[in-house]
């Protein structure tokens, strides 16, 4: 791979602007290719997400859902619908509001969204795996950066 122009000025000529584009840049191309390229033909990106999130947060209503995913409930009853079709989330009265489903990762949910993971991974690994030994230095202090300031 060719160096790009910002790869090639010297450190103290890179500004927070230019870096902030040049890193949104590469994480979003890089997120659409491992969407695209590693989901598989088990579950699509929005069931993926929308398992993920159960997975991690617990049994959510639609309307949560919705609202975490920026999708209009209509949109999300279609993934929790398909989702329920194969087994992967179940609906259940809310503990709290007769008026409302909670939804929850079952067991094939959480085997799937583990596969898909895996997926995921593996494709990134291959390409990681043709990096010299000195990129991948540099990714994985970039790794270690990013998720500091993610989480700040």
């Amino acid at each position: 791979m060719a160096p790009t122009k910002t790869q090639t000025q010297h450190t103290a000529e890179i500004t927070p602007d230019t870096l902030a584009i040049d890193l949104r840049t590469a994480v979003m191309r890089t997120s659409r290719r491992l969407r695209v390229e590693a989901t598989g033909d088990a579950i699509t990106p929005g069931q993926y997400t929308v398992l993920a999130q159960l997975n991690e947060f617990g049994p959510r209503t639609l309307r949560e859902l919705a609202d975490r995913e920026h999708v209009q409930a209509p949109s999300m009853t279609r993934i929790v619908n398909a989702l329920a079709e194969n087994g992967y989330v179940t609906r259940t009265p809310h503990p709290d509001d007769g008026r409302q489903v909670s939804i929850g990762i079952t067991d094939a949910g959480r085997t799937v969204l583990a596969e898909a993971r895996n997926q995921r991974t593996a494709w990134l690994a291959r390409r990681v795996a043709g990096l010299s030994d000195e990129d991948r230095l540099v990714l994985s202090r970039a790794a270690r950066i990013m998720q500091e300031m993610s989480g700040k």
